[in-house]
This record gives structure tokens, sequence and C-alpha cells, in this order.
């Protein structure tokens, strides 16, 4: 039977029910385990290499994604263990100009020195560009943090055509916005420290693919230099997981609210969000994506705006990352990403809308 998001998220990786036992087993907390002193190590034999609780975690996610997948230490350890897995000395990565600055940084230093070419694409080009010659294509859709959506379906067409595999960045839009696997992409990566797990509490990466040869060499990778995920976060990730469909549904909720008020407002530009008609994005959003992410962005003018408007919001917290059940704001100019001085990347939380939308009006008003 084929169920809905709600219900596959609460059943994810659950194992099959045991009289006794709970729901979801409690984390396993061993480094080495008993081996057999004849034959040596069974299913389990060191933590690094495999561990159940770890393994649990990513049989939720794959369900999710729709492919089997790896956990790693956080959404950088398993974007660089893709793409040096994948990557050797005379490739091209294609890159989105205006994703993630912290993987753009790694490929113009790590990969460069490496003798990986690096080309930077814009998410929203069109047309995009030839990618003949290019070995891997990364997308980040929606982009982190200008919110530009780009066609996973068509760009893997084009890049398959040209010889080259893709990857896509799902941490923003999460499995239950968008299936990158099922709309042509070879490998999905992620940051499941954002809205996947929610809470604001652990630090979390995955990398999955549906050819068992991809994903090995990313394993490999991933056993020979140990950036595995301590059991106790993968077991506060997958008990998260469970709310996933609440939470996306009440944050996108009060994205919507909170980019229709900003659209109001004089005061305040370049207001983005897919989920709006008038957007750039929402021709390609509204029909590739199932859900519209709870991130809305948005300029105020100045550095001194934006802190006048945090000091003031009592429900909107300063901090960055994004994807928690607390509304946040983060001014990524901060960080030396190139961005305005006055742009901020608003995450929506799960607060009442009506409170949510009372608090950023009265910040607003006297920020000013």
């Amino acid at each position: 039977m084929t169920y809905s998001d709600g219900t596959r998220s609460v059943h994810a990786g659950l194992p099959a029910p045991v009289v006794g036992e709970p729901f979801l087993p409690g984390p396993v907390f061993a480094a080495p385990y008993h081996l057999d002193p004849a034959t040596g190590p069974g299913e389990h034999g060191y933590a690094r290499t495999e561990h159940p609780t770890r393994e649990l975690l990513e049989s939720a996610i794959g369900a999710l994604e729709g492919a089997p997948a790896l956990v790693f230490a956080s959404g950088q350890a398993a974007i660089t263990a893709l793409l040096l897995a994948v990557l050797r000395t005379g490739d091209t990565v294609a890159l989105p100009a205006d994703g993630y600055f912290t993987v753009r940084a790694f490929a113009e230093t790590t990969l460069r020195d490496l003798g990986v070419k690096l080309v930077l694409i814009p998410t929203a080009s069109h047309p995009y560009p030839d990618l003949t010659g290019v070995r891997l294509v990364l997308l980040e859709t929606p982009a982190n943090p200008g919110l530009d959506v780009c066609d996973i379906r068509a760009i893997s067409a084009a890049a398959h055509a040209a010889g080259a595999l893709v990857a896509v960045d799902n941490t923003t839009a999460t499995p239950l916005g968008q299936n990158p696997l099922a709309l042509g992409a070879d490998l999905v990566v992620a940051s499941g420290t954002k809205a996947l797990t929610g809470h604001s509490d652990v630090l979390l990466g995955y990398v999955a693919a549906t050819d068992p040869e991809l994903l090995g060499r990313v394993e490999t990778w991933r056993k020979q230099t140990g950036a595995v995920p301590g059991a106790f976060d993968c077991w506060l990730a997958h008990r998260s997981i469970a709310t996933l469909d609440l939470r996306l549904a009440r944050q996108s909720q009060n994205a919507a609210a909170v980019a229709e008020l900003l659209l109001t407002r004089p005061d305040v530009t370049g207001v983005r969000w897919p989920g709006l008609p008038s957007d750039p994005s929402y021709p390609i959003a509204s029909t590739q994506m199932r859900r519209i992410p709870g991130v809305v962005s948005f300029d105020l003018g100045s550095a001194e705006r934006v802190a006048r408007f945090l000091e003031s919001a009592e429900l909107v917290f300063a901090a960055t990352s994004f994807g928690g059940v607390h509304t946040t704001a983060d001014r990524r100019a901060q960080w030396g990403d190139d961005t305005a001085p006055g742009f901020v990347r608003f995450s929506c939380g799960i607060e009442d809308t009506t409170d949510l939308i009372a608090d950023i009006t009265a910040a607003l008003d006297s920020s000013r």
C-alpha cells in the first residue's frame, strides 16, 4: 500500500514489532562489539563501519528519499564526502553560484588544490549552460539563501546527455518537499541538521543514491575518514523525523503568511518565497515541489535595521541554520556570505500563525 507523507514519516525505519520491545529502540552506545572468537565479526563488529542505531536512521531517510542512504556527522561532511568520492584530478564540477557558500569555499580551495576545475552557475539560469566536459553537476534547489529554484528533471536530462552525474542538495526542500532521485538525479545530499530533524539539537548529513556502486564509493570514503554521527544523534534524528510532516505543514503555513505580510510593507524589499505566485521561482516550484519550505528571504536595507528588528521581536531568535520549530532569522552577510548587508534568511517555526504575524509586524514597525 502507498501511504501519505505523514504516515511514512511516522513509520520510516521502524523495526518490525517485537513483544516487549519499544517502537524505536534506544541508542546503542558501543564502539567495539563482541566477536565470535572463531569466525570474527558478524553483522556488527566496529561502530565506525556499522552501527545498529545508525542503520535504522539510514533506513528511515532512505524510505523518504526513495533510495539507500548513508548518514554523516554533518551536512558539510556529507557533501564533501560526495565531492571527494566522485571527483578526480582533471574533472570539472559545476556548482550553484548562489548556493551554500561553504561548499563554494571548499571547491575553491581543497578541490582546486586537487586539480578539480570549478564552474559556477546561477541556480535560475535560463537556459542552463552547456555541460560538455563536466563530471558532476551539483544543484541546490531551492537555493540557500536566495531561494531560486531550478528544473531538476530538465537539467538532469541535459547533464546525462553530456555524460555528467547530477547531485541535488535537498536540504531546504526535505524529501517531503521533493524527491530529486525520482526527477532524474543520481545522488541526493542534505543537511539533516535543518528541517529534517527540526529541533535545533542535532548535527547530521546524508547522501542517498540508487546506484549501489556510486553509493559504495561514498561509503568507502566514510569508512576511511570516519565522518559518522554518534549513536545518540542518530536516535534523536530518527525520533524527530516522525513529526516531519506536521512540522513542515505549520512552517509552510507560517511562511505563506509572513511572505504575504512582507509584500504589503514598503519598508521591506526583495521578498522571496517560491510559494508566492509573483515569485520568479513559482512556475517551476509549483510543479516540481510537493510543498514549499518554511524559509522566506527579504532585505531590511541595513545591518543596523536587522539588529533593531531582532531586538524588538519576541518570537524571532537571531540564529544561523534554519528549519527548526522556533522561528529564527539570520543576517547572512555577517558570515561572509555574498549577500547585501540587510539581507535576512527567515526560517518560520511552528508558532501560531496569528501570534507570529503580530510579533513580526510590531518588530518591523519599531525598527524603522
